[in-house]
């Protein structure tokens, strides 16, 4: 059975100024780099000169390559990045986590001080999983933490309150 198969239900939306500066950023970065690189002579010295004398600035530009890759992915799907289909719930096209062994959404500051909403698993493990930052949300976090819980709880068959003040 194929996503297709299912009806899906859109829990959360990503705002699209975010990921289109990222990808801004993305293209202005890759730029700089391609301008750092030495062009000059027959094309099999440039490509010998690029990959033997530059090879950080060459993991530089496939870095920028593969970010820009991924803010694309999640550019096609923000309209619809967390969804479930009554079984599973999905983020985007990589994550995705049975809604029966899904028991809280949590908002938790990262690392480097940015606030994101994280999913608590029951599978054995400490580590919440990271639904999305707060900042990419087209909603407030509280609506999408409300329609993840009540998505759980229709599947754990008893409707209990989702919303916590």
């Amino acid at each position: 059975m194929t996503d297709r198969d299912r009806k899906m239900v859109v829990v959360a939306r990503l705002r699209a100024a975010p990921l289109v500066g990222w990808q801004f950023a993305c293209a202005v970065l890759l730029g700089v780099l391609v301008a750092r690189l030495e062009w000059g002579g027959d094309p099999l010295d440039a490509l010998r000169y690029i990959v033997f004398a530059q090879p950080l600035l060459l993991l530089g530009i496939v870095a920028v390559l593969m970010v820009w890759v991924y803010v694309f992915g999640m550019w096609r799907r923000r309209g619809d990045y967390l969804r479930h289909d009554g079984v599973t719930l999905y983020r985007g096209a990589s994550a995705r986590w049975p809604l029966a062994l899904v028991r809280g959404v949590v908002v938790a500051r990262g690392n480097i001080g940015l606030e994101s909403l994280r999913l608590v698993v029951d599978d054995d493990s400490e580590v919440t999983r990271e639904l999305v930052k707060l900042y990419m949300l087209e909603d407030p976090p509280e609506v999408v933490r409300d329609g993840v819980m009540f998505a759980v709880a229709r599947v754990g068959g008893v409707m209990r309150p989702v919303t916590v003040h």
